[in-house]
């Protein structure tokens, strides 16, 4: 199998996302990244839940986590009956398919493959634990390749040293949009909204960018309108937790505000991903509210005095009137016309 993670940024790599062996699965820690290179080691399915729950991963990372959680629970219930194997694997599925409710959906689809996987192998007298690390890599290879083509297409919509401005952390697109551009020589200078309360624009997102050799410049969330009116910012593009086929998209809380600001500076706005089967319109994507504490204070060190409250919803829903594109494996779509991509033969992306 050739991998796909070929002349990827650091953080990328398969091994340094999340990785299973001899009965413990490695997470790299992004919630300090790159101050620390630290990774977090679980030795439970749960134990690796709570990881992907307390955001040591991030973005498409928790879909390979839970993958790698999945071997994991066979190996802990390794030497008991069958039916006991197939029961702890069902409900290891659930309980890391739910880990975070707003990508439930998607993290379900590979948490039930990788049951289905653990089933055959075992009804077949063969190692389930095997079976499903290496479905895992494989759904693993199969994402990286078809974002690789999202990339390709985004890379199109980009003018030749352009200004682009992203948001949070797109996980692989970000590297394959930026593979894509050293590929075709074409130079960009890329801008990242910091993104709080993680700081997942500043610290991954601008690592993978440099990491690449392009010039990188992280801004502040209150700095959007300044630096479209005064940098000259030629595109803004953010990757997409769900994708409704009605064409509203659910990202990192403080997307829709800049793609509201890039309206009013006539920046173009695409989204990438692809969309989700079975969210028919917005009110089927769940926001997730998050922990306020995390809010008050970053890395331990209280922003606050005691007694201040706060809010925390992970995500927002930005319509499909400020969305100039979203931008699939197989081309870019009009937000308004999404059942378009969904009448063409589905490539199995989870």
């Amino acid at each position: 199998m050739q991998r796909a993670d070929y002349d990827l940024p650091f953080l990328l790599t398969y091994e340094n996302v999340a990785w299973y062996e001899n009965g413990k699965v490695r997470i790299l820690d992004r919630r300090i990244y790159p101050t620390e290179v630290r990774f977090v080691e679980c030795t439970t399915h749960q134990e690796v839940a709570q990881a992907i729950t307390d955001m040591v991963t991030q973005s498409a990372g928790p879909y390979t986590a839970a993958g790698m959680g999945m071997a994991l629970a066979a190996y802990e219930t390794r030497g008991k009956k069958e039916a006991e194997q197939v029961a702890f694997l069902e409900k290891a599925a659930h309980t890391l398919a739910c880990a975070r409710p707003t990508t439930a959906n998607r993290m379900g689809k590979i948490t039930k493959g990788c049951f289905e996987v653990g089933k055959a192998a075992l009804a077949k007298g063969e190692d389930p634990i095997e079976a499903i690390f290496l479905s895992t890599v494989d759904s693993l290879n199969r994402r990286y390749s078809i974002m690789d083509q999202v990339g390709k297409h985004l890379i199109k919509l980009m003018p030749h040293n352009g200004k682009v401005l992203t948001q949070c952390f797109g996980e692989t697109i970000v590297g394959t949009f930026l593979r894509a551009a050293r590929s075709e020589n074409k130079d960009l200078e890329i801008f990242c909204a910091e993104t709080r309360p993680y700081l997942q624009g500043a610290r991954l997102t601008s690592s993978c960018a440099i990491d690449l050799g392009f010039p990188t410049t992280v801004i502040t969330d209150n700095m959007v309108a300044y630096v479209m009116e005064y940098k000259h910012i030629d595109v803004f593009t953010s990757a997409a937790d769900s994708i409704a086929r009605d064409g509203h998209i659910a990202n990192k809380i403080g997307t829709n505000q800049i793609a509201i600001v890039g309206q009013h500076y006539e920046v173009p706005y695409y989204v990438t991903g692809i969309p989700d089967t079975d969210k028919q319109t917005k009110e089927d994507i769940v926001i997730e509210e998050r922990d306020p504490k995390q809010v008050l204070a970053y890395r331990g060190i209280p922003n606050t005095l005691t007694g201040v409250q706060a809010i925390y919803p992970s995500f927002d829903i930005t319509s499909p009137s400020r969305i100039s594109g979203i931008v699939t494996d197989k081309g870019v779509y009009s937000p308004y016309d999404l059942a378009t991509y969904f009448s063409e033969e589905q490539t199995r992306f989870y």
